[in-house]
């Protein structure tokens, strides 16, 4: 074992008390073992993409395509002066469609997954796993051996090391990107409320163009009927209704394709002139820039495609965009633009004109059903990012329910489900048209697109690695097309844009206000935590009266005790005989597998009885799913035991620690009455704590004469702090969690006063509890107050 000098000469001559700490309590590295199967891309079969390809329609194009229904009206709302302007408008259309959902989201962003998963916290995770960036850091190298948890290593003198220590650099870099990704998640919220204000809107405008003498009125009380409808039809989730989904848009779509197609063998081929460029040089130069808003919409639900890939691999979604999605879209806005160049005077009510009388009503019932699916995949959308904002830190604690045993991105929030549905009425209700609504939905739609394009920047620079002449290409080609768009929409500001400007300040406030006291919250943690220098001189008893039963006290740290603790013990003159710290936190990740998602260690001496358990989950997972926390922690803590035991048995030096592996089990059978049968099949890795050397030790069954005899003599003392362990258990578990209250310094700024003063504590008031999130039961619940000043 190296001398104390040496330690300190290779730690900074940090002193013998930080050495003490660094052996009774040491990193997780040393438990959290080495992994077997690295994550693979799942492979599919032919008829099996196709057929993913299918169901992906109802779920990724929902939004982009009902938007036949409204563009052209959005992009004269003032009428048409000549036949030029039209051929101009819808060569920007086509050329729109191609070069943003075909070419940038398609075949390049799709492919900038975070295993499967889309979406702006996709982009950032995949940032956050190769880069410093995460402002909680709370992240260790062990995190970096998960099975999902893929990265690669730079070399030294690369531009992505180099981009990387930039970023990593300065902590206002590293805000800046988070505000940007708070920004483009807002957005997203933003599009949650209008995409149904809009979509549902337009299809009932549909019975007003049957009945000409119908009042607005009316359309919009029917808009309403249909919104309130579809949000009370949330909390049933989308997989009891889902297998419809596919099939209308589906219908959808070939029915706007073949009507398309329809009315340009009807009203002409002139139309088909602007697949020609020149047309759109000629828009500019006759001063189209004002209809570009309009325009734009017929790219909006592009981002939602992104935000759902989760459930259908990228092929079979590009599959059903090109296929499908692409053509049916062109014919759409090719006949819509034939029937309006004879008909002038209709471009208000163009889609609904343009059908032929035959199936007109057919038409509006199948129009009106994927407006409703185009919201409901919006909705969802919303609900799945504002799960992955809570779960890394950004947005307070709300409840989260499951609505799918099969799906687990399925969810459903009804704090946020009812407030969706009270801005999307007063949308809806308030401005009475699609033309202000549109001028709203096209500035959430184009600030999201450019949050993506600043992201993917980034995600070809660090994880891509591409070379800086095709990261110039791809962000003057994208800032070329959706600046232009931006200009354009900021002129309609004061005409229905200002909407999703308000909502995205609000929701920004609480999400940064929020982020910002965790963050704090976090720092006070490692700033107070304990000394184990301290623990180990108050003795075994901790020089308090050890008391039978288990004390599970959660913290954020997964290192060092924490402040709660010694908060705890000085105010309190006992504590249980079994001391477990819990920390539980989210990783940028999607997933955590449940074999890799616990590590226990012992903190201290044996006789301390004190251990820590680590529960790593990812953004899209839930607590509820682990159907008993508290069993697997056991379950998990009972292993460790087991493993550390057998371990000191086949090992001649105390140096060696152990990794803890999860195993399979049945849920109704304990694991103590297997674990003979559990043991023989597995092969524990440990490491030497001296070095970062990995040494496999084989099976116990096919270890020597030696290590089996060493084994007999410590199975004694394992059997015996087990049936220790599960006596404590049986004695009671008790919770103990900080209640920490957060106030701002005197000497503060205002503004800081009013941000956590008043602003986050409103917000700790409202939101849930931690022992509502841990599924704690109330009578073992005990809470620790503390208090500190930021």
């Amino acid at each position: 074992m190296a001398s104390t000098p040496t330690i300190d000469e290779e730690n900074g001559n940090k002193g013998s008390m930080w050495v003490l700490d660094q052996k009774l309590d040491q990193p997780m590295e040393e438990e959290a073992g080495r992994l077997k199967n690295m994550y693979r891309e799942k492979t599919f079969s032919s008829l099996l993409v196709l057929r993913l390809a299918f169901q992906s329609l109802g779920v990724v194009y929902g939004d982009l395509g009902t938007s036949p229904l409204y563009v052209f009206y959005n992009t004269f709302p003032n009428g048409i002066k000549d036949q030029e302007e039209v051929i101009g408008a819808l060569s920007m259309i086509i050329y729109s469609l191609t070069l943003i959902p075909l070419l940038k989201y398609v075949f390049l962003v799709l492919r900038a997954n975070d295993n499967g998963q889309g979406g702006t916290f996709a982009l950032y995770s995949l940032l956050c796993r190769h880069a410093k960036i995460k402002t909680i850091p709370n992240q260790h190298r062990t995190d970096e051996e998960l099975t999902t948890y893929s990265r690669h290593i730079f070399h030294e003198k690369s531009f992505a090391a180099k981009t990387k220590r930039w970023l990593e650099a300065r902590i206002y870099r590293k805000n800046a990107l988070l505000i940007l990704v708070l920004v483009g998640t807002c957005m997203v919220i933003g599009d949650g409320i209008l995409t149904p204000a809009i979509s549902v809107l337009s299809a009932a405008g549909g019975i007003k163009v049957a009945h000409p003498k119908m009042s607005s009125d009316v359309v919009v009380i029917v808009a309403v009927i249909i919104l309130v409808g579809l949000f009370s039809m949330q909390h049933y989730g989308t997989d009891k209704v889902g297998w419809l989904f596919a099939p209308v848009v589906l219908l959808w779509f070939l029915l706007i394709g073949g009507i398309g197609a329809f009315n340009i063998w009807k009203y002409g081929h002139t139309v088909l002139k602007a697949f020609s460029p020149v047309y759109v040089y000629r828009f500019f130069k006759r001063g189209g820039w004002n209809s570009l808003g309009g325009i734009m919409l017929s790219i909006t639900g592009t981002e939602a495609l992104f935000a759902d890939l989760g459930h259908f691999p990228v092929s079979a979604v590009q599959i059903a965009f090109t296929v499908v999605v692409f053509p049916c879209l062109l014919l759409a806005y090719i006949g819509q633009a034939a029937y309006i160049m004879k008909n002038q005077d209709h471009v208000i009510d163009a889609f609904y004109r343009s059908i032929p009388k035959g199936v007109y009503w057919p038409m509006f019932v199948v129009a009106t059903a994927a407006a409703i699916v185009a919201s409901q995949a919006t909705i969802s959308a919303t609900f799945s990012i504002i799960k992955q904002a809570n779960a890394l830190g950004c947005f307070p604690r709300v409840k989260v329910v499951h609505t799918s045993k099969k799906f687990l991105g399925q969810i459903y929030i009804p704090d946020i489900n009812w407030i969706l549905m009270l801005l999307c009425i007063a949308v809806t209700a308030g401005f009475r048209n699609q033309s202000q609504i549109g001028n709203a939905y096209g500035t959430a739609v184009v600030i999201v697109m450019l949050v993506t394009t600043f992201l993917m920047i980034l995600i070809m620079l660090l994880v891509w690695r591409c070379h800086w002449v095709f990261v110039v290409i791809f962000t003057g080609l994208s800032l070329l097309v959706e600046c232009t768009y931006f200009s354009a929409v900021l002129l309609k500001v004061d005409q229905g844009g200002w909407v999703p400007l308000v909502i995205a300040a609000a929701f920004l406030l609480i999400m940064y206000v929020w982020q910002y006291g965790t963050v704090k919250r976090y720092e006070f943690e490692m700033h107070s935590r304990v000394s184990m220098a301290w623990i180990l001189g108050l003795g075994p008893s901790l020089g308090l009266v050890r008391v039978p039963g288990i004390g599970l006290v959660y913290t954020e740290l997964a290192s060092g005790v924490p402040h709660i603790f010694s908060h705890f013990i000085t105010n309190l003159p006992a504590i249980h005989s079994v001391v477990v710290f819990v920390c539980v936190k989210y990783l940028p990740v999607y997933t955590v597998p449940q074999e890799e998602r616990f590590l226990v260690k012992r903190i201290g001496p044996k006789n301390f009885h004190m251990f820590r358990c680590v529960a790593r989950y990812g953004y899209k997972d839930l607590h509820k799913k682990d159907d008993d926390f508290e069993k697997m922690l056991f379950d998990n803590l009972f292993v460790f035991v087991r493993l550390e035991s057998m371990m000191d048995g086949c090992s001649d030096s105390d140096e060696y620690s152990l990794y803890n592996q999860q195993t399979e089990q049945s849920a109704d059978n304990p694991l103590i009455d297997n674990i003979n049968s559990v043991f023989s099949n597995m092969e524990p890795t440990i490491m030497s704590s001296s070095s970062d050397s990995i040494v496999l030790v084989k099976s116990p069954l096919q270890s020597n004469s030696q290590m089996r005899l060493s084994g007999q003599m410590s199975s004694q003392t394992e059997m015996d702090e087990l049936e220790y362990l599960k006596s404590c258990k049986d004695a009671g578990v008790v919770h103990i969690l900080g209640n920490t209250v957060v106030r701002a310094r005197r000497d503060a700024r205002f503004i800081k006063k009013i941000a956590v003063d008043y602003i986050y504590a409103f917000l700790r008031r409202i939101c849930r509890e931690n022992s509502v999130i841990f599924n704690v039961p109330h009578e073992s619940l005990l809470n620790v107050g503390q208090i500190f000043y930021v």
